[in-house]
């Protein structure tokens, strides 16, 4: 029994970790797409829009399954709306508004740094143990999204100073985690249900900062080729993205799933070779090495 039960885990292991590959994947596109947004849409449109897509598509799939968790969901629905503006439009535009004020090499180091604030975060909650694997294991990824973050040029780190954008970075990796960490309390509905009240309050509350982003004029409504921007970031990283990586939390908890966060910045170096032509160099080897090894390291070390 204790064999069957064994692989049975060890399945459903499996299963996680793809959807959170998956997730990894698509976050790792949303950096291309960011990159190709720029001059075509303004930010907070962007994140606007994203989530009016995703509410969009969340309604053509989840009407059923919406209406049937709502007398579950309308009891905790503080807790959705609280996490729907933390983990997408909080992290989302303080993402983006970071963007304009610090460089891309800060912002892959302190995005890496989000698993440690799951990890942190899921012992103060529920004292979540952390092994000394685990613990080195997460270290191990870190050391890989800095190879990323430096482009394999250490020098580069000594000269890296914290300044309005990384601080906002560092912000918006607290909530990400505090989303993170939260997933563990959602309540017994289908993922379909529970992510269609947390797409709905994203849109919402993306509108004040999207009217003030008007207000300061720097408003840009999308372009032909921003709108199909608009169209793959609302499909990829906010809809099946999403939807996997809550999947993947509910199988094998915050602590575990939030180390995966750090293939984003690897898939990213991926795509960004494949789609912007930006070169592939030995480092980028070394980081993915050290990123999937702190992967394996961390759940040889998950504790009991």
């Amino acid at each position: 029994m204790s064999n069957l039960n064994g692989a049975a885990q060890a399945g459903g292991s499996g299963k996680a970790y793809l959807l959170l590959t998956v997730t990894a994947l698509c976050w790792g596109c949303n950096a291309v797409f960011g990159r190709l947004a720029v001059g075509e849409v303004s930010p907070l449109a962007l994140v606007s829009l994203r989530w009016l897509g995703v509410l969009l598509l969340v309604l053509a799939f989840a009407r059923e399954p919406l209406r049937r968790d709502w007398p579950v969901l309308r009891r905790r629905l503080p807790f959705a709306l609280a996490m729907g503006t933390l983990g997408f439009t909080a992290f989302n535009a303080l993402f983006y508004v970071a963007a304009h004020s610090t460089t891309a090499v800060n912002i892959g180091i302190l995005q890496g740094a989000i698993p440690v604030f799951v990890l942190l975060g899921a012992f103060a909650a529920y004292r979540t143990r952390v092994t000394a694997l685990q613990g080195a294991g997460v270290l191990v990824t870190l050391v890989g999204v800095v190879i990323v973050g430096s482009g394999g040029d250490f020098a580069r780190l000594a000269a890296l100073r914290l300044n309005p954008g990384d601080l906002l970075m560092i912000l918006a990796g607290l909530l990400y985690a505090a989303y993170t960490v939260g997933l563990r309390r959602r309540p017994e509905v289908s993922s379909l249900g529970l992510f269609a009240v947390m797409a709905a309050a994203a849109f919402l509350t993306s509108l004040p900062l999207a009217a003030a982003e008007a207000a300061l004029g720097q408003f840009v409504w999308p372009s032909p080729k921003g709108w199909v921007i608009v169209a793959l970031v609302a499909l990829l990283p906010s809809f099946l993205g999403q939807m996997t990586f809550m999947l993947g939390v509910q199988m094998i908890g915050p602590g575990r799933a939030g180390v995966f966060v750090n293939l984003v910045p690897v898939f990213a170096a991926i795509l960004a070779v494949s789609f912007l032509h930006e070169p592939f160099e030995a480092f980028h080897a070394v980081a993915l090495a050290l990123v999937l090894g702190g992967i394996w390291i961390a759940e040889r070390g998950k504790a009991d």
